[in-house]
Order: C-alpha cells, then sequence, then structure tokens
C-alpha cells in the first residue's frame, strides 16, 4: 500500500497493488463510480488485466474491495458539515477496539481510512450516521491511494497514507464496535422477563428458550442483569453463553453480545477469556 501510494502515477500504482495480489478495479477518474458494469464484483488481481484498463483509462482512480475478497477491512472516518466521525473514533480507539490498524489513509474530504485484517467470519459492512463512521467490510469497496476526488470546490485532492503501524496488524471485531457505537437498547421488563432478583441459572434457562428474533436481545437483558448482580464476566460467558448457543446463536455472536452488555452495563471492557481462536493469515500490502 505504501509503495503504491508513492507511485508517480494511477497506473503504476495500480500494477503494484496487483502485482502484490490485491485485487482492484478501475472507478472514474476524479470519483469513485466503478467503471466496469459489476463494479468491485469484477476486480482482479490479474497483471495483464489491470494493465490494459488502466492503459485505457491512465486517470481511472483505484478500487478495492473490502472483506475476505482482498484481505482488508476499512473503518472510515467521515466528515461532513454536521460533524465529524473523529471523536467517535477516539473513543473507540480508547476502548481498546480499534488500536490494531495496520494503515491510516488520510480522505480527500479531510476524514481518514483506518486499514484493518478482517476477522475469520463474514462482517458486512454497515453504516453509523449518527456517530459519522461506516465500516467497510464484505459486500463494500474503498478508493485507495494514490487516487483523486473532486471536490465541491473544483479541487482534486489524493488519498495519501499518513501511518504505518509499527504493530502487527490484527483482526477487526466489527461487530464489538457497531455494538459500542450503538448498543442495543435493552427490551422494556414485561411479563415474559424473569425479576431483576433472578438467579444467574434461572436467566440462562429464560435465554436458551428465546425464540427466533428475541435471542440477541434477550441475551443482552440476561447479561446486563448479571452486570447489575455482581457476576464477573467470565460467569456470564459460562453460563449465558452455552444457553445462547442452545438458542440458536453461534458462539460468535453470543460472545460479542455478553461483551457488548458488559461495556454498556458497566462502562468496561470484558475479562479475557481464555480459549482458542481461529488463526488469520497476515495481509501483504
Amino acid at each position: 500500500m505504501l509503495r503504491a501510494s508513492g507511485a508517480g502515477d494511477l497506473p503504476t500504482a495500480a500494477e503494484h497493488l496487483a502485482t502484490n495480489g490485491i485485487p482492484i478495479f478501475p472507478c472514474v477518474p476524479g470519483g469513485k463510480q466503478p467503471l466496469t458494469k459489476r463494479g468491485f464484483h469484477d476486480a482482479t488481481g490479474d497483471v495483464d488485466k489491470v494493465h490494459t484498463w488502466w492503459r485505457r483509462s491512465p486517470d481511472a482512480n483505484i478500487g478495492i474491495p473490502t472483506g475476505e475478497l482482498s484481505g482488508v477491512v476499512v473503518v472510515d472516518v467521515d466528515v461532513h458539515e454536521s460533524g465529524t466521525g473523529y471523536a467517535a473514533f477516539e473513543r473507540a480507539r480508547a476502548a481498546g477496539l480499534i488500536s490494531a490498524w495496520g494503515w491510516l489513509v488520510r480522505t480527500p474530504s479531510g476524514g481518514m481510512h483506518a486499514y484493518f485484517r478482517p476477522a475469520s467470519l463474514e462482517q458486512r459492512s454497515w453504516q453509523a450516521p449518527s456517530h459519522h463512521v461506516d465500516f467497510r467490510g464484505d459486500g463494500g469497496y474503498i478508493v485507495a491511494p494514490p487516487s483523486r476526488i473532486a471536490g465541491a470546490d473544483s479541487q482534486s485532492r489524493a488519498y495519501q497514507v499518513i501511518a504505518v503501524a509499527q504493530h502487527r496488524p490484527r483482526p477487526l471485531d466489527a461487530n464489538a464496535l457497531r455494538a459500542f457505537l450503538e448498543p442495543p437498547r435493552p427490551a422494556p421488563p414485561s411479563v415474559s422477563l424473569p425479576a431483576l432478583s433472578s438467579r444467574p441459572d434461572n436467566l440462562a434457562a429464560w435465554v436458551a428458550n428465546r425464540p427466533e428474533g428475541a435471542r440477541n436481545r434477550g441475551l443482552f437483558w440476561a447479561a446486563c442483569r448479571m452486570v447489575e448482580s455482581g457476576h464477573s464476566f467470565a460467569e456470564a460467558w459460562s453460563l449465558l453463553g452455552d444457553a445462547a448457543q442452545v438458542a440458536g446463536l453461534s458462539e460468535q455472536e453470543a460472545l460479542t453480545t455478553i461483551r457488548s452488555a458488559y461495556r454498556s452495563a458497566s462502562h468496561l471492557g470484558p475479562e479475557t477469556i481464555s480459549r482458542p481462536t481461529p488463526a488469520v493469515e497476515a495481509v501483504g500490502m
């Protein structure tokens, strides 16, 4: 990425990325719209194909599909007249959710792209518009350096790499980030909910019987009750994690929801769980 951003022209940068196995596709000069019929679905690391594209359109910007296809996901910090995402990004960084980025790229609007390795499970793109933060994962794409965008003032500004991590980039938990920015609202108490003073085993039994469509919200509510009762994250995970999987949630979904509940209810990060984690290969850019 760093070498590509320092290339003298877009064709050279595009060929460098393709040579290093990064699938790319051309976007309109000065813009973000794909030039190919299928957009990011046409992305390729075939150097000959890339050479043909940029010989035909030497000023074309460079698009990179995000997610599993390219091996990168991006947290997009937007800058609008109504506000910026920098405050939200800083809160998430202080919470330890986004400290393992690999590259930071300044966007033409004055915003920022933070590049991460993807987690081993599929993470779809999403938006948190009230916080001016977007996530570009599976099903999305970004425009990469040294592409240029024409602004409302008709000035053309480039995407620029502004920082390269000295640490080894780690996978981003986009679900945890979204839950941090937009915590799920606990369901209001009703006759179907256990009493606030219910024992953990009663809460677990209740979670295990949640129907589809009510599983995540029920798990979140029960985990909040365990926080309020002074139970540790490890206790909640041991009891409620198993119950949530009985109800039909995946292990990762249950873990993310319980973590979110503990962050929301205690304003503290969860304790570390000793358990196997999937190996994720490094991204070579």
